[in-house]
């Protein structure tokens, strides 16, 4: 089944009685999520609702209950379980929760595989708030999993939405309004000042041209009256939802009542006591003010505490990063767009129609409000430029789910260990990609047989480079490269040379730990970090020599991902394993915003990576190297590596 909603309208409700009754019968459900906040808020809805005990977690660093009826997991984890074949037990159904994460770049191939290799008779309920290409969407479903596809559709939204644009000028009002009022409050439009006078600057071309001031996030916020709030905020980045939650908070008075605020003091006064010196200066006046701040690289305990303070209805104004809109369910009364752009992990692009409503889609509270209110900060000279794109984004059907089929070298080693070649090549047929392939054929009446399959040709040519860096023989055996590769699904082919060229047999504990860190997050991308030294500077040169290496640039160049190598790391990494905590870590960057979110999610890979190199270390009967790396495991499971948030 799939059920295709918008946010608010109750899709869980169906996975929610699935749910109950297949447990009832005695059967097991596993939930899948893309991202760990929401697989762990899932976790903590579906424990209240249904008992601790029947409920578990799997996200690669967490493991809780792993035989419980209903396992919450990262859709990464499934996939794996698939591949290895891990006995699925009474397995009857999976929930694929933002079913059109599929099309991500870098991740959507493992919804794929996940659907291809789920075994047949399991039950698929497949949930999203922006699937528009539903028909062939269906279609395609139906025929991986050899049935037909229920489909649930509903376009209304429980609580209507209005659209608003605003700027410093002009509060928020509907595009036509908005429209009429900065023609009257605006300036000349930018480029059309010709006079020259006092207090205008000259262009390079010796004219002159006078624009408006932009507007800020405050001008629109001091705007919005008490029934637009609370509010979310969304901008592009960490440092901008940081400063702007500082700048409010010196430019607007009070968001709380007094008795909200010893309701927020007392919070804070029994967070103090469990987490002593976590809640900085800066957010602590934020929040007794009713202001917040959300974002993957905030702490994990501030995570939870503000996502708890908003829940209470304690915060007022979130400044948020896009992440906050992915399933998580806060809804707000208002959301605000400051720009219609997003960063795509390489540059700013323009914001789709399904990014948009994803994060539009958290106004309006379901049960408390009559609707909820969008509002884009808009200067009104920028208007006639954006006209379209307004009309795009408010009224437009979301982007078509496109596949982003691109098997890892990992997926292609095991599926060589199962299957034969005609019955590889019809099972990697049916992805999505092949079939909107043939699909498209069929449209322009090709012949039959016209062009490659692009799924199957992709996966020889990974075969063959596999072959020519000497992991598979001729035939397809797997030499010592491919049985070290099948146990790694993080940076696989950069960690399975480190493997086979003996660069970790070498290293103390601290310094592995640290190795791995340097392939598991790339801080210089928010902070400033200084290089290593001494001998930690040595194990940085001996990872970069293998980062660069042919067989890790022939891997990038195919895979078409760069590879993940942040030497700044690697004293990080070290230290953290020696016991130095992470207030001391965050302490040693550079950086404006608060980065303490990646450092843990970087030591959480890193530790997910050392746990899968010492069952490749124990297969090939290391002991010593699995011992060592067994010890790293332990020792970095402290404080915040182990909690749910």
């Amino acid at each position: 089944m799939l059920v295709c909603a918008p946010t608010g309208t109750g899709k869980t409700l169906i996975a929610d009685r699935m749910i109950e009754r297949i447990l009832g019968e005695g059967g097991e459900v596993i939930y899948t999520a893309p991202i760990k906040a929401l697989s762990n808020q899932k976790f903590r809805e579906y424990s209240r609702l249904l008992g601790d005990e029947r409920v578990g977690l799997i996200t690669g660093d967490l493991v809780i209950r792993r035989d419980a009826p209903l396992r919450i997991m990262t859709t990464e984890i499934l996939r794996n379980m698939l591949l290895t074949h891990e006995p699925l037990g009474s397995l009857r159904a999976v929930v694929f929760d933002e079913i059109h994460f599929l099309d991500e770049r870098e991740r959507g191939t493992v919804w794929e595989e996940s659907l291809i290799y789920l075994p047949d008779g399991i039950q698929v309920l497949g949930l999203s708030a922006t699937l528009s290409n539903l028909d062939t969407f269906r279609a395609w479903l139906a025929d991986v999993r050899g049935e037909e596809v229920a489909l649930v559709h509903e376009t209304e939204r429980a609580v209507p939405l209005t659209f608003l644009l605003a700027n410093r000028s002009v509060p928020p009002c509907e595009p036509q309004q908005f429209a009429q009022k900065v023609g009257q409050a605006g300036g000349p439009p930018r480029g059309r000042g010709k006079k020259r006078g006092r207090g205008r600057r000259r262009g390079r071309g010796g004219s002159s041209s006078k624009r408006e001031r932009a507007s800020t996030h405050a001008d629109v916020l001091r705007h919005l009256d008490p029934d637009l709030l609370p509010c979310l905020y969304f901008l592009n980045s960490r440092r901008a939802c940081e400063a702007s939650g500082g700048q409010l908070l010196r430019l607007h008075p009070r968001f709380l009542t007094r008795d909200e605020v010893e309701r927020v003091e007392d919070e804070l006064a029994r967070f103090e006591a469990d987490h002593p010196g976590v809640l900085g200066d800066a957010l602590e006046s934020m929040l007794r003010e009713g202001i917040a701040v959300h974002h993957a690289g905030l702490h994990v305990h501030l995570k939870g505490l503000v996502e708890r303070l908003y829940e209470a209805r304690l915060v007022h104004v979130l400044y948020c990063t896009s992440t906050f809109a992915l399933g998580i369910n806060m809804p707000a009364r208002s959301v605000v767009f400051h720009e219609l752009t997003r960063f795509d992990g390489r540059e700013m692009v323009p914001l789709g129609v399904r990014e948009f409503q994803q994060m539009a889609g958290r106004a309006g509270r379901r049960g408390i409000d009559p609707e909820g209110y969008v509002v884009v900060r808009m200067d009104g000279e920028d208007l006639p430029s954006r006209r379209a794109t307004l009309e795009h984004l408010f009224e437009g059907n979301p982007e078509p789910v496109r596949s982003s089929f691109n098997l890892s070298f990992n997926s292609v080693v095991h599926l060589l260990d199962r299957f034969g070649k005609d019955e590889l090549r019809g099972l990697l047929e049916l992805s999505f990609l092949s079939f909107s392939v043939r699909r498209r054929r069929r449209k322009q009446r090709r012949r039959k047989g016209t062009g490659g399959d692009p799924v199957w040709d992709a996966f020889e040519r990974k075969v063959t480079l596999l072959q020519h860096i000497g992991y598979l023989d001729a035939d397809g055996t797997a030499f010592a490269g491919a049985r070290v590769l099948a146990g790694l699904q993080i940076e696989e082919i950069f960690a399975t040379e480190l493997v086979l060229r003996g660069v970790l047999d070498r290293l103390s504990p601290a310094q592995l730990f640290g190795a791995l860190c340097a392939l598991s997050s790339d801080i210089t991308r928010a902070a400033r970090a200084r290089r290593p030294g001494g001998e930690l500077a040595r194990v940085a040169t001996q990872l970069r020599k293998v980062r660069l290496s042919q067989p890790v640039r022939l891997a990038e160049r195919e895979q078409g991902v760069s590879v993940t190598f942040c030497p700044e790391m690697v004293p990080i990494g070290a230290a953290w394993y020696e016991g130095r905590d992470l207030a001391e870590l965050v302490g040693r960057l550079d950086s404006t915003s608060d980065v303490s979110g990646l450092l843990v999610n970087g030591f959480r890979r890193a530790k997910d990576l050392a746990g899968q190199l010492r069952r490749v270390y124990e297969q090939g009967e290391d002991e010593m190297m699995a011992d060592r790396l067994r010890e790293v495991v332990k020792t970095v499971s402290r404080d915040e590596v182990e909690v749910i948030g």
